[in-house]
């Protein structure tokens, strides 16, 4: 990645001399210019400054992980490190929620900095040597990372708040593994409380460390579990012969690819950073169905994943036709979406600014371009995005040469912590760009 380089004068710009300027309009925007280097050669090193620190708060959260509404312990470790910053903490929203506030020197714009807090319920192989001490709860998705990103961008903002133009709210936010807690802390009142213009947040992935991904509208494809309801009367065989023929009606992708092997995200040739991603223009379902009986009725039911919101009201339609044709008519009692959370959504005009300026400043290679949709996963951070544009990011967490794979949800799901480092700077960078802009 290029590092920002910047020589520092040895004068004050407001004394800046008027030769080689043609008027003092040029001068002054040279001077703004020089300012905006300071300013980002300043969270550069107090990024560094603090990384140590924030490696070992990172190590204490994974040591220590909390489900998903018991994020208790996790709580008063945010609200702690945020009043010793001198902020403003709210921690009466929902749950274990914490909203730390940080005032500019200047009025201006108000921005919202999202990190998630809770764990998962899992056995999964943990390769660190900072292992977790809850049996059976880990942080397999990196939620650890998150929060360490979320308070060392709090630090370095604090640390140079004579660059803030404006108000910064930073939301840690509960139960995201369930889908809850970012819908329940709007319906307990966050907006009226805080009222941000706009929104930001990251999720740490398998892409390689240092990375930074982004596009503009989805980020996900859209996941919906659809059931189908039969009477009683079709064999096993039949039910599984009729659930292969659903998914076959169903089924679409781009020659021949498979974007189901998600592991595939981060090859040059098929993943989610060439034009020509398998991972685009896709509906494809979870394979086998979930077959079961109750009150003398037949139930089939799966997940599947869509890639264009236009194609959704035509899924039942698909199904319903696909049992007429096998002759199973009769025997159909409803097709319905049983369940479907709304996916990231990116907003077009806030992603091209925050990619602009990223790569402005970090070099273009700072930011690539993602091309395509990831199945399987989700985030509710799409329920803030409902009321309040923002921008999603993946932020590269593997390095293969340290045998480190940041697959989420994954045996042996491991972190490259210098992604911390990453994420603190250039985020902290991005935040402070955005309120100095009119």
């Amino acid at each position: 990645m290029k590092r920002l380089t910047i020589t520092l004068l040895c004068f004050a710009s407001s004394v800046l001399p008027a030769q080689g300027f043609n008027n003092k309009k040029e001068a002054t925007s040279h001077s703004r210019i020089l300012n905006e280097q300071i300013v980002h050669q300043a969270i550069q090193k107090e990024t560094d400054k603090i990384f140590n620190k924030l490696v070992n708060i990172r190590r204490d959260f994974h040591e220590n992980p909390e489900l998903a509404g018991m994020e208790k312990q996790t709580q008063e470790k945010i609200k702690k490190y945020l009043l010793d910053l001198g902020m403003e903490v709210q921690t009466d929203i929902y749950g274990h929620s914490v909203v730390g506030i940080l005032k500019g020197d200047k009025k201006g714009r108000k921005i919202a900095w999202r990190a998630d807090m809770d764990a998962l319920p899992n056995e999964y192989s943990d390769p660190e040597t900072f292992k977790s001490t809850i049996k059976g709860v880990q942080h397999g998705c990196g939620h650890d990372i998150h929060m360490a990103i979320g308070l060392g961008i709090a630090e370095v903002l604090a640390k140079n708040k004579k660059s803030v133009k404006g108000t910064v709210y930073f939301i840690f936010q509960p139960e995201e593994e369930t889908f809850k807690g970012a819908k329940e802390m709007l319906n307990n009142g966050l907006l009226s409380k805080i009222n941000p213009d706009e929104i930001y947040g990251l999720h740490v992935t398998a892409i390689p460390v240092g990375q930074i991904m982004v596009k503009s509208n989805e980020m996900f494809a859209y996941q919906k579990r659809i059931r189908i309801q039969l009477k009683n009367g079709l064999s096993e065989d039949e039910l599984n012969s009729l659930g292969k023929k659903i998914s076959h009606s169903l089924f679409r992708t781009s020659n021949g690819s498979k974007p189901w092997e998600i592991q595939s995200i981060v090859d040059p040739e098929a993943g989610l950073t060439n034009p020509d991603t398998i991972f685009k223009d896709y509906l494809f379902t979870d394979g086998k169905f979930n077959m079961y009986s109750k009150n003398n009725e037949s139930f089939l039911e799966t997940y599947l994943y869509e890639t264009n919101s236009f194609n959704l009201d035509k899924i039942i339609p698909t199904v319903q036709k696909a049992i007429e044709d096998s002759g199973y008519k009769d025997h159909l009692l409803s097709v319905s979406f049983v369940q479907g959370n709304p996916t990231v959504v990116n907003d077009e005009k806030l992603t091209h600014s925050a990619t602009e300026i990223l790569q402005n400043l970090y070099g273009k290679n700072a930011v690539a371009p993602d091309y395509g949709q990831v199945p399987f996963f989700n985030d509710d951070f799409s329920y803030f995005q409902q009321k309040i544009p923002g921008v999603y990011f993946f932020l590269g967490g593997s390095n293969v040469e340290k045998g480190m794979i940041a697959m989420n949800h994954a045996p042996n799901f491991q972190v490259d912590e210098e992604s911390i480092r990453t994420g603190v700077k250039s985020f902290s960078s991005l935040i402070i760009e955005r309120l100095n802009r009119n």
